[in-house]
């Protein structure tokens, strides 16, 4: 089951993680909020990130604590 979070203007997004592999060859997750429910890459909020509004839009982004 996939994090949900409702923002303030009643809207509902899932958090979904994706690995990524960079120019380097690190590979890295990189996390991002989607409308619809995605059971392949939804994912649970880590343990040492937040989640931050923009009071102007009502868009998430994660934050780390």
């Amino acid at each position: 089951m996939a994090y949900k979070h409702t923002n303030s203007k009643g809207v509902t997004y899932y958090l979904n993680s994706k690995a990524v592999t960079l120019r380097g060859g690190k590979t890295q997750t990189i996390y991002y909020f989607s409308k619809d429910e995605r059971k392949d890459t939804g994912t649970d909020l880590p343990a040492d990130r937040t989640v931050n509004e923009n009071p102007r839009n009502g868009f998430l982004t994660l934050k780390r604590k």
